[in-house]
């Protein structure tokens, strides 16, 4: 958390501010060690101090040793603005993504001889520690120790319903803390929806089934998608998977620290439109993973990213999404490098046909 601060620190020097205050549930996390759903930071350059209520007092008082903890009885908004009062400082930085129209005017309300600015804090988290990697590894293991299990329990006549909670179910006993996201489970003609979340419908022999699913470890999530056949896969549905798996491993080749998101996306991307199903891959390629499920640098046609640096961590999830048909996706997540990408998700990426003799 002392380094954390220090590059917070350098970053509030840089845009000419003397401190700033917190509120996204991810950075005050980051930033604090601090888990709990309320809970506001106000950063200077020589204190730190974390207002909260009465439930999180002493969760507090044991996650986060570099902070003054100070609770606030009615409106923590109001608690925020006398201890800012209290500080030698004219200038402060608020989360402009984070903070509603309504927070900032109480802000302002209170503090009108104060010069606001809003900042972004997310940029500080894009690069990962050690400490990091290793907690979204563990979330990585669990999501694919799930696939693996659901292997056993997908057949004809079960419901996506029953898929996403056995995924779900399997990854609590693990030691996930709560799925990553709405577990999608989207099956036969509902594969070309990209977001499918699971529903009643019955799964059929001969469907393909999509599942994108994650687990959260210690505040770390995973992000995975397979796509298998329950029954023998057809002619059109080899060529379609076939097809997002050659662009899903050229992307994954792609990634090196030095491209740009864009750069990324377009390699992985111009395998899709040279089969002749560009208009029907119309997402990113993958996205950033950490305390949030999307988080920063995008992979994306319209990514700000100009170079990816060593331990961001990605996803990579092309597909393809036909209507009347179905659809592919097949993601994985990744550690930039120097010299490429290390694989987090270690789950075969493989056609699999459930119930089919190899």
């Amino acid at each position: 958390m002392k380094a954390r601060l220090a590059k917070l620190r350098c970053f509030l020097e840089d845009q000419g501010l003397e401190a700033v205050v917190i509120n996204k549930l991810e950075n005050v996390t980051y930033f604090s060690g601090f888990s709990g759903t309320d809970g506001i930071l106000l950063i200077t350059k020589s204190s730190a101090k974390l207002i909260t209520d009465f439930r999180y007092i002493e969760q507090a008082t044991k996650q986060t040793s570099l902070f003054e903890i100070i609770e606030h009885h009615q409106s923590i908004l109001n608690k925020v603005s006398e201890e800012i009062k209290l500080e030698s400082i004219a200038k402060i930085g608020f989360e402009g993504d984070s903070f509603t129209y309504n927070e900032f005017s109480i802000l302002a309300q209170h503090l009108s001889t104060f010069k606001l600015k809003a900042v972004g804090l997310d940029q500080l988290r894009v690069v990962k520690d050690d400490v990091e990697i290793e907690e979204i590894k563990k979330a990585v293991a669990i999501s694919d120790a799930a696939f693996d299990y659901i292997l056993t329990i997908i057949k004809p006549g079960i419901s996506e319903v029953v898929v996403a909670t056995e995924l779900e179910t399997c990854m609590r006993r693990l030691g996930s803390s709560k799925p990553a996201f709405d577990t999608i489970v989207a099956s036969g003609i509902r594969g070309s929806l990209p977001h499918g979340l699971a529903t009643d419908k019955i799964i059929v022999e001969g469907e393909f089934v999509t599942m994108d699913f994650g687990a959260i470890y210690n505040g770390y999530h995973s992000d995975i998608t397979r796509t298998i056949c329950v029954g023998k896969a057809n002619d059109k549905q080899r060529e379609i998977y076939d097809t997002v798996l050659e662009a899903q491993l050229t992307g994954v080749q792609a990634v090196k620290a030095g491209k740009s998101g864009k750069e990324i996306d377009a390699t992985a991307r111009q395998v899709i439109m040279d089969a002749g199903y560009g208009n029907f891959f119309g997402h990113g390629l993958g996205h950033g993973v950490g305390l949030a499920i999307h988080e920063l640098p995008r992979l994306s046609p319209s990514s700000t990213c100009d170079k990816l640096e060593e331990n961001m961590i990605v996803t990579v999830e092309p597909g393809i999404y036909l209507p009347d048909f179905g659809g592919v996706r097949i993601e994985d997540t990744v550690v930039v490098t120097n010299t490429g990408c290390n694989v987090l998700t270690s789950s075969s990426k493989q056609l699999i046909e459930i119930g089919v003799n190899p």
